[in-house]
């Protein structure tokens, strides 16, 4: 089921979203599955929806900073970091803490988080909870999806709601920076390397 974006379809993904449930809905960037990040049963359910591996950690988008240290221990730098950069399409990798689902990290004791520059994408996380999983609404290697015609497409069953947010106006995916040691940029998205380059040479 499709539905637009409003309070009425928010109050429904959040229902979904406490009964284990998965949606589709526009983040800061593109479409993204979405689910409660400490039900291992719906992450699950999203990796096999994508066809992913189970190495591959999940990505969350977070409603406020407050909501950052239910999932990683924040060092000072990782704080200066967040203060100094979120919002941002930039997605901040550091160590999770030891509750967070292994389905999230995959094993690898980090993880990615990420406070949207966009009041509509964290009213909708914040209804749902305050984080939900973000990882692209689409089958492992296909491009992503920008509407939710396209995630459709791509999902013609097993997601309880598509939320539609319109066509997404981003043309690149998050950046990730991984702080678990040194500054390392994972991947060059919509905030430019030229922006981090005094992190990266920390």
């Amino acid at each position: 089921m499709t539905i637009p974006d409003n309070r009425e379809s928010r109050i429904q993904a959040a229902e979904i979203i406490r009964s284990g449930g998965v949606i589709a809905f526009r983040t800061d960037t593109f479409y993204g599955l979405g689910a409660d990040p400490f039900n291992r049963d719906a992450i699950i359910r999203i990796r096999e929806l994508k066809g992913r591996e189970a190495d591959q950690p999940i990505l969350l988008l977070v409603s406020d900073e407050s909501e950052v240290d239910r999932f990683i221990e924040q060092s000072e730098f990782f704080k200066l970091i967040a203060k100094g950069h979120w919002p941002a399409p930039l997605t901040l990798i550091a160590f999770a803490r030891p509750e967070v689902p292994i389905e999230l990290t995959a094993g690898t004791k980090s993880l990615g988080v990420r406070l949207p520059d966009d009041n509509d994408v964290r009213s909708l996380v914040r209804a749902c909870g305050g984080a939900l999983t973000a990882t692209s609404a689409n089958v492992s290697g296909q491009p992503p999806a920008r509407t939710a015609k396209e995630v459709e497409n791509y999902f013609p069953t097993g997601i309880d709601l598509i939320i539609d947010g319109g066509e997404v106006t981003a043309t690149q995916p998050s950046t990730v920076l991984d702080l678990v040691g040194e500054p390392r940029l994972i991947r060059e998205g919509a905030v430019k390397r030229e922006r981090l380059a005094d992190l990266l040479i920390r």
